[in-house]
Order: structure tokens, then C-alpha cells, then sequence
């Protein structure tokens, strides 16, 4: 096993990082207090890539691996968290989806705008009544002659306010349960798509999160993706790449924290001495470093497996589970090496505080990771009986 990134992945490395250090960092406490998305650098991204970072090139696409995937989410979340989650969100939902279960004609139509940052992507599975049991949807799709009508609610909509191209998770066969969820590709000038309120988050708040309703909404036939009845199971497929990037981002917050917090630990003062001289800061920044290596571990193994075309599940979710409680565990800690500065909007550790809680909620909350986890080790362990 090789553990060092190679030329190119440490080019890819550098690029992301020059980026958010040049691109980014001067306006994260603007966007921050403003929740203002952050469209113009969404632009620039599109344009170097990292839109459309694993597709390939006939579709607009980077044509990277995925373990490039993680380290381009990591860099600019080492800088900014909620573009990090933007960037994520868009390659690892919406156009992942359209990529990996859509048709021909649909790849061609949607993807090189998705890819190249024209047009921003969303993806609709949670419900008010269906977020950890995201089979329990009521949004329904009934075909009426060569068109669905969509009627229902969602929320928690990671781009719902901006993005312009939807793929919408919807109820075709209400008898059958999780097998009756099909998906649906939604254009957001359709008739009948009504974005709610925005979303005034405690972090994150440069990725845009609102309501969607859907109300007579018609889609054409030729926007269903796959086949109906293959929704959830689209869906579950998703979320498990999704994961690795929430891990991924998850490792990158905790390594901004940890930058952080070297820093200030080197410049700060007391008792006569640098902070950074006192055992209890020094081993505070032990356990940080020690997790973070780990949890950056595990989400290359995750990576690399998917890259590899092997069954990555189990590793996603010990990665997303792990980092994300890392991501928590080092910013808290970055804010107590601070003291009363780190509870200071002026210092940046206290938007890493904030925007650290959403990693072990969304795309699966840390308890549905563990769940994951011990019934896929359990499985192979009867395998073995």
C-alpha cells in the first residue's frame, strides 16, 4: 500500500488549496453573516473543474478519481467549510445522480452545464415527516399521459434556492412501499416548483438550504431516471458516495482547526510563556492531530475503494461517522485554546465551532452511521457461521 498522494494528486492538492487561500478567504466572514451564496466563486470553480471533479470529459467533467475528490473537498474546506459543503453537495447529489443511474439523452442534456458550474444542481429526498427514515415519503409522482405530476414537500434542501436543476425523489406506487420511491429529474422553471424560505442555519450559511414545494408540478416522462421503483435504491447508492465527501469535509474543517490552532498557540502568552510551551495545550493538540491522521485514513480507504470499483459501504460510513465527530471534537477544542477569543465572531474558530455540528447530521446523522455500520460487520460475521 502506498500512502503518499502521487505528482498529479499533489498538483490537484496544491490548486484547491491556492484557491480557497486566495479566492475564498477573503470573503468567509462576509458570506458567513450574510448567508449570501457565494455564486461568483461558484463560477470560478466550474471553470478550473471542480464542478464536475470525477465525470468524464465528454460530459464536461474533470475526468479525476475520486481520492482527487476528497483531497479538492478537503483543501477548501480547510479555508471554508460551507463552500466545501457546496462543492460536495453539488458533484456527490445531483450530478452523481443523473451520471451514474441516468440515460444517454439525460447525461448529455444536464451534464456539461452541471459540470462546467452553468447551472447549479439540487437534490430533494427529505420531508418534513422523513429524514432518517427516508422511505417514509409522501411527495407523489402520477403519470398523466407522457408527463408525472408532482405534488408534495421538501426540506433541508442543500441548493434549492439556487440551483436550477433538481433530481427529485417522489412516490409513483404508494403499495409498495420503499420500492414505489422513483426519482425524477426537475427543472427549476418547471410550472408548479414554489422555493420556500430560506434556511437561517446556525453554520454553513454560505450553502444555500430551503424548502421545496411541489404543487401540480409536471415533468416529462423522459425525465424519470431508470426505471419506476428505483429511487430509494438510487438514492441509498448516493448517499453512500455522498458520504465520503462529508468525510472528507469533515477532515478538512478539523485541519483548519488544527492550523488554527497552531498558530495562535505560538503567538499567544501567559504566565510568561507561549501556550503552546504548556503540557495541557501540547496534548490537546496531540489527540487533535492523532484523530485527524486517522479519520483522514479511513476516508482515503473509502476513496480509494470506490476508486477501485470494490465494495465501499462499510468504509464510507466509518468514515463519515468518524471524521464528522472529529470535525466536532477539534473545533471545540480549537475554541477552548482560543479561551474568551475563541467565542469571538472576529476569530475564525468560532464559525468552524458552528459550522463543525451539520457533519454529523446531514447525508446520515452519526447514529444512522453506527446502525450502518454494526449490521454490515454483523452480516459478514454470519457469513462465517
Amino acid at each position: 500500500m502506498d500512502f503518499y498522494l502521487t505528482e498529479t494528486q499533489k498538483q490537484v492538492k496544491n490548486l484547491a488549496r491556492e484557491f480557497a487561500e486566495n479566492e475564498i478567504a477573503p470573503h468567509i466572514r462576509k458570506f458567513d453573516a450574510t448567508g449570501e451564496f457565494p455564486t461568483e466563486i461558484m463560477k470560478k470553480l466550474g471553470e478550473i473543474g471542480f464542478l464536475g471533479i470525477t465525470f468524464p470529459e465528454k460530459y464536461g467533467g474533470a475526468g479525476l478519481s475520486y481520492l482527487d475528490y476528497v483531497v479538492i473537498i478537503e483543501e477548501i474546506s480547510r479555508v471554508d467549510p460551507s463552500i466545501g459543503l457546496s462543492v460536495s453537495a453539488h458533484n456527490g447529489l445531483c450530478t452523481n445522480h443523473i451520471f451514474m443511474f441516468g440515460s444517454e439523452e439525460q447525461k448529455q442534456k444536464y451534464l456539461p452545464d452541471l459540470c462546467t458550474g452553468k447551472k447549479i444542481g439540487a437534490w430533494a429526498l427529505t420531508e418534513p415527516q422523513a429524514g432518517s427514515d427516508a422511505a417514509n415519503l409522501l411527495t407523489s409522482a402520477v403519470r398523466e399521459g407522457d408527463h408525472y405530476v408532482l405534488n408534495g414537500n421538501k426540506v433541508f434542501t442543500t441548493h434549492a434556492g439556487v440551483g436550477e436543476i433538481i433530481v427529485v425523489m417522489a412516490v409513483t406506487d404508494k403499495s409498495k412501499g420503499k420500492n414505489g420511491i422513483s426519482a425524477f429529474i426537475v427543472e427549476k422553471n418547471y410550472d408548479g416548483v414554489i422555493v420556500g424560505k430560506k434556511e437561517d442555519k446556525l453554520g454553513m450559511r454560505a450553502s444555500d438550504t430551503c424548502s421545496l414545494t411541489f404543487d401540480g408540478c409536471r415533468v416529462p416522462v423522459e425525465n424519470l431516471i431508470g426505471e419506476e421503483g428505483q429511487g430509494y435504491r438510487q438514492a441509498m447508492e448516493i448517499l453512500a458516495g455522498g458520504r465520503i465527501g462529508i468525510a472528507a469535509l469533515s477532515v478538512g474543517l478539523a485541519q483548519g482547526a488544527l492550523d488554527l490552532s497552531l498558530k495562535y498557540a505560538k503567538e499567544r502568552k501567559a504566565f510568561g510563556k507561549y501556550i503552546a510551551e504548556f503540557q495541557a495545550i501540547q496534548w490537546k493538540i496531540a489527540d487533535m492531530a492523532t484523530q485527524i491522521e486517522a479519520a483522514r485514513l479511513l476516508t482515503y480507504k473509502a476513496a480509494y475503494l470506490k476508486d477501485q470499483g470494490k465494495d465501499y459501504h462499510l468504509h464510507a460510513s466509518m468514515a463519515k461517522y468518524y471524521a464528522s465527530e472529529v470535525a466536532v471534537k477539534c473545533a471545540n477544542e480549537a475554541v477552548q485554546i482560543y479561551g474568551g477569543y475563541g467565542y469571538i465572531k472576529e476569530y475564525p474558530v468560532e464559525k468552524l465551532y458552528r459550522d463543525a455540528k451539520l457533519l454529523t447530521i446531514g447525508e446520515g446523522t452519526s447514529e444512522i452511521q453506527k446502525i450502518i455500520i454494526a449490521n454490515k460487520i454483523l452480516k459478514e460475521l454470519s457469513h462465517l457461521d
